[in-house]
């Protein structure tokens, strides 16, 4: 998260820029004709509803929300292959921030391949000393760079595998983080025995942990407690035999197998806990709050544990439970992440397939303990933002809780290699936000200021612009080397990429692709190719090279208008390239160019003298073309993507010429949206 200096420094650029921008809009008007027949030639792209291919008189209305599209021909797995199944036991205490735990692994091998060694996280480790790769990675321009007042770490005192004697394998256990002996974040331990292909063991677990002061996702600030990443857990072995380990980062998140957690959180009286899974027992006994949590079909368990905790629920028309807990104050906007947190379940569903599971927990941290936010598991998200953003009219409150809602789909179902690919995780979840978003508040998505609405999508245009040379958006998380890049890259990028097809190709279109990436690989650990194999099937082969290229090649696109003319149809015949249409009194034709690789087909309005504007749509297969013109009147000005479809486009200000130019560039950025973006990137999640 940003901090709240940067949120409110952002909050005033966008005002400021949204009152430039109005008086911008009011100083031009690029042919608003009292009619603008739409000529047969301008048709949109494949699947674009006529209805949005209006002229530019009409580039400043309320864009209609989406529908989600129907649901994909395909069927939704109903479980989880169970491969890593957890039964724990956690007794915090609150005071000295310590807690033990104990309990079982169940692991079987599902790969073609015997394991003579298993590969086991501990995160919290990365929290032990300043030698650390996490705490040794602090990158600028991203969150999580608090200094921490304490530290914290886990200490495993059994590993103990029933199968093979009840042997103890832990103490031959060995840190391999290259180059690292001092990080202890990812551990190889050595088996007595292979265990063979789907052949199951049991491990018997025992460990101390200490949580640090607040630090990203996880630690505590006063009696609040974020437990997250608190116990030994094994990494994901893919099927060919290989382990997906790594070393805990700053930037890279988490990659585990599907199992059932059985979760026992033993508390002191008084504190409430918001926890992953459904709660199917509670007892009190010497002053202690015994509560145990059960939940399938996850790759992962967290919880919230604190004594001033105040709550509401509701719940769905499918029936899922939703609770909110929060701090005194913040009344108003656990409320409003609640009635988010209904619409969501329904919209993100319809769109990428049913939620599963009976429980979602929303945990709004209390002030000071902003670091907990922002985050996501396993039937359980954490928020943030205070009263401030719905008063101005910013929805920081409702991206936040939309965006963690949407990870349950692209992080908990899906459960791609977040260190592997972190923008099949975020950079979908991003654009299931924006959609999600823009389906509730129509162009305000982002913000509604006094005589004015920001549609999120500006912001994370600028985030993606920003960084869209820096590097390719499919890299691992550890080779981002600033923290804004990964911001860019990993949420911005991929999803103006995704915004930009659909508005090229048809959002239902997208939408229908990407919701068939869902749908196919639920509780399936994908990687791109299924991405660009479900836009290739559901939208067609340019679309998916388009993506595969913005994914892996850093593509990029500027259109810009080079020159227009237009002279008397009877001053010449018409040369090659130039309009000719029988009763036409003027001729001409206006020269465009791509720069860039990616050729996306765009919409080129020709405005006449006359105030009728036709469209002709530019296949941009050429880097250079003269698009022709014929009409009652001279050519007076060339506007290319008039409707800014094309959310990549490097450069807006290059893509209309006009006879008097002093009032050229104003035409394109209608209501001042790119400055205005610019300024929200202060105040995104």
């Amino acid at each position: 998260m940003r901090t709240a200096l940067q949120a409110a420094v952002g909050l005033l650029l966008a005002l400021l820029a949204g009152r430039t921008g109005a008086s911008l809009l009011a100083a031009i008007a690029l042919g608003a004709p009292a009619q603008t027949p739409p000529p047969a030639a301008a048709a949109g792209p494949a699947d674009t509803p006529a209805a949005g291919r209006a002229g530019a008189a009409d580039a400043g209305r309320a864009t209609p929300p989406p529908v989600p599209a129907p649901p994909a021909d395909v069927e939704l797995p109903p479980r989880a292959d169970p491969i890593a199944s957890y039964t724990l036991r956690a007794t915090l205490d609150p005071a000295q921030h310590t807690m033990r735990g104990e309990g079982t692994l169940v692991w079987r091998n599902a790969s073609r391949e015997p394991q003579r060694e298993l590969f086991v996280h501990l995160y919290l480790n990365g929290f032990k000393d300043q030698r650390t790769v996490f705490l040794r990675s602090a990158i600028g321009g991203f969150r999580g760079n608090e200094i921490l007042s304490n530290y914290g770490n886990i200490q495993v005192t059994r590993f103990a595998i029933r199968e093979m004697d009840g042997a103890d394998v832990w103490p031959q256990g060995n840190p391999t983080t290259p180059g690292d002996p001092d990080d202890e974040t990812d551990i190889r331990v050595a088996l007595p025995r292979p265990v063979a292909p789907g052949d199951a063991i049991t491990i018997d677990l025992a460990w101390d942990a200490r949580l640090p002061s607040l630090a990203l996702r996880t630690g505590h600030y006063g009696s609040f407690h974020m437990v997250a990443q608190w116990f030994p857990k094994i990494a994901r072995l893919e099927p060919d035999g290989t382990w997906a380990h790594f070393a805990f980062h700053r930037l890279s998140e988490f990659y585990a197998d599907f199992g059932a957690y059985d979760v026992t959180v033993d508390v002191p009286e008084g504190f409430a806990v918001g926890a992953t899974g459904r709660l199917v027992e509670e007892q009190r006994r010497d002053g202690r709050a015994i509560r145990r949590f059960v939940q399938e079909d996850v790759h992962d368990f967290a919880f919230a544990a604190w004594d001033r905790f105040r709550e509401v629920r509701a719940t769905t028309d499918e029936g899922v439970a939703i609770r909110c807990l929060f701090p005194e104050g913040s009344e108003r906007e656990a409320v409003l992440e609640l009635d988010l947190a209904r619409f969501g379940l329904a919209h993100l569903g319809a769109a990428f397939g049913r939620y599963p599971y009976g429980t979602l927990t929303i945990v709004h941290p209390p002030e000071g303990a902003e670091e907990a936010g922002g985050m996501e598991y396993p039937t359980l998200i954490t928020t943030g933002g205070s009263w401030l953003w719905p008063a101005a009219g910013v929805r920081f409150v409702e991206a936040v809780t939309i965006h963690e809602l949407a990870h349950q789909w692209f992080y908990g179902l899906v459960a791609t290699n977040e260190h592997r690919y972190p923008f099949l995780d975020e950079g979908l979840t991003t654009y299931a936000e924006v959609d999600a978003l823009r389906a509730r508040y129509g162009d305000s998505s982002a913000a509604r200021l006094p005589g004015l609405e920001i549609d999120l999508r500006t912001h994370y245009r600028a985030d993606a612009l920003a960084s869209g040379q820096s590097g390719a958006v499919a890299q691992p998380a550890t080779s981002f080397v600033d923290g804004a890049d990964y911001a860019g890259l990993v949420y911005g990028r991929p999803a103006i990429l995704l915004a930009t097809l659909a508005g090229v190709y048809g959002e239902d279109l997208v939408r229908r692709a990407v919701g068939r990436y869902a749908r196919e690989n639920r509780f399936g650990h994908p990687g791109p190719e299924a991405l660009l194999d479900a836009v290739r099937r559901e939208v067609g082969a340019p679309a998916a090279e388009a993506l595969r290229a913005g994914l892996f090649e850093r593509a990029w696109v500027d259109y810009a208008v080079a020159t227009f003319h237009s002279w008397p149809a009877d001053a010449a015949e018409p040369a090659p390239g130039e309009g000719g249409q029988e009763g036409a009194a003027y001729r001409g034709h206006a020269v465009v160019r791509r720069r860039g690789p990616l050729a996306l087909p765009v919409d080129v309005a020709l405005h006449g003298a006359d105030g009728v504007v036709q469209r002709v749509l530019w296949q941009a297969h050429e880097s250079t073309d003269r698009i022709p013109y014929a009409g009652a009147s001279p050519l007076v000005a060339v506007v290319i993507d008039p409707d800014r479809r094309v959310l990549l486009d490097e450069d807006l200000a290059n893509n209309a010429l006009r006879v008097d130019p002093d009032l050229l560039a104003p035409s394109v950025l209608a209501r001042a949206s790119f400055a205005v973006g610019l300024a929200l990137t202060l105040l995104g999640p």
